[in-house]
């Protein structure tokens, strides 16, 4: 399986390229600027990435920033919000100390969110809110098209990096990873994927 690698594309001065409009915490600068060189398009687009020390079920969450929706496509702005740490009994796993790969497919992930978002109007994203928040079968529809978005883009070996991480971690909750296994995309069908794609 060919799957592409830019992870050593850029050194780097050169990643400085795609901070232009972004807001990143320099523990995740380099993880996060990569992400980011998968994503060119996303180079204007205005993006702050916030710590948060309590996501509700989740451990990153990308949105739009509610007062942008409401002017030009073109002037939007989102977040993307990445807990500090897991929590695993009295324990704590912190961020930065997870493997660079895992990182660079939490946000790839999350950037295909904002790919997402991006391509609705208005009431496109209220329903997609509404939905999200009460359809289960909306979540897993939205999770699996950021997963695609991230794919397309190049991130598939780091995407099954990360859901691997996420599955074979003996020491994360089990309940999180129930979560995963029944909202997210299989590593097996993003391998489907990419040789669909590359044969």
């Amino acid at each position: 399986m060919n799957l592409e690698d830019k992870t050593t594309q850029y050194t780097n001065f050169e990643l400085e390229q795609f901070a232009a409009n972004k807001i990143i915490p320099d523990t995740l600068r380099t993880e996060i600027l990569t992400a980011l060189s998968y994503y060119p398009e996303l180079v204007d687009v205005k993006i702050r990435f916030v710590f948060k020390d309590n996501i509700k079920r989740s451990f990153m969450q990308a949105q739009p920033v509610i007062g942008s929706m409401f002017g030009r496509r073109a002037n939007r702005e989102y977040v993307i919000f990445m807990s500090r740490y897991f929590k695993i009994g009295h324990e704590k796993i912190f961020i930065h100390a997870l493997p660079f790969d895992v990182i660079l497919g939490w946000i790839g992930h999350e950037l295909g969110h904002v790919m997402d978002y991006m391509g609705r109007g208005l009431f496109s994203m209220i329903k997609f809110g509404i939905g999200y928040l009460i359809s289960r079968a909306y979540i897993i529809g939205a999770e699996r098209v950021a997963d695609t978005y991230a794919i397309q883009h190049g991130l598939a070996d780091k995407i099954i990096t990360t859901k691997n991480f996420i599955l074979n971690h003996s020491d994360l909750p089990e309940k999180y990873k129930a979560k995963i296994k029944r909202l997210y995309m299989p590593p097996e069908e993003v391998m489907m994927m990419v040789e669909a794609k590359t044969s």
